[in-house]
């Protein structure tokens, strides 16, 4: 509930920290949404929260997360951390997740919440083809928005990169 902005002013920091496992994803993500004074991070978090972090299309741990991550920073591994090191041992191990802010995004999209808002709905059901994932969204311009992206739609969501995702908002936006 804090006020990053206020808390962090406009001096550029680095954030370094072992973030809480079941918390992890979302702190990350609201750093880099809300907190543009944040220009990099090392974090620690569970492996698997990790591989989401960083992973890329066609991957079993890509989805939501990394696209979203994906369009703020520059994402990488750069360490493990078994748990052997820990007192208590967890049942878990552990990884360090580098994060560089971009610049700019890789995409120009008319609305960065619209994005995510696609993302989101096509991720819900993974295994689903795009065609039926982004209806909701889409509703009778599902096939069209598709085409218009040059989107196959039989694909599913974990096959798209952030730019096949900002083709999809942008073919939206021009229908």
């Amino acid at each position: 509930t804090i006020d990053l902005d206020a808390l962090l002013g406009a001096a550029p920091w680095r954030c370094v920290s072992n973030l809480p496992y079941n918390v992890a994803t979302p702190v990350v993500i609201r750093l880099l949404e809300e907190a543009p004074a944040v220009t990099s991070g090392l974090v620690m978090v569970q492996r698997e929260v990790a591989e989401r972090l960083v992973a890329a299309p066609g991957t079993p741990a890509y989805g939501a997360a990394s696209v979203r991550v994906a369009y703020y920073a520059a994402a990488k591994i750069v360490g493990m951390v078994p748990r052997a090191v820990f007192v208590p041992v967890p049942k878990v191990d552990s990884a360090l997740v580098e994060l560089v802010r971009r610049d700019t995004p890789p995409v120009d999209v008319p609305s960065r919440a619209r994005l995510f808002e696609l993302v989101r709905a096509g991720f819900a059901h993974r295994r689903q083809m795009l065609r039926r994932t982004l209806r909701p969204e889409l509703g009778e311009r599902t096939t069209s928005v598709l085409a218009g992206a040059d989107v196959d739609p039989r694909a599913r969501a974990e096959s798209l990169g952030l730019p096949e995702w900002a083709a999809l908002v942008n073919a939206e936006a021009m229908s």
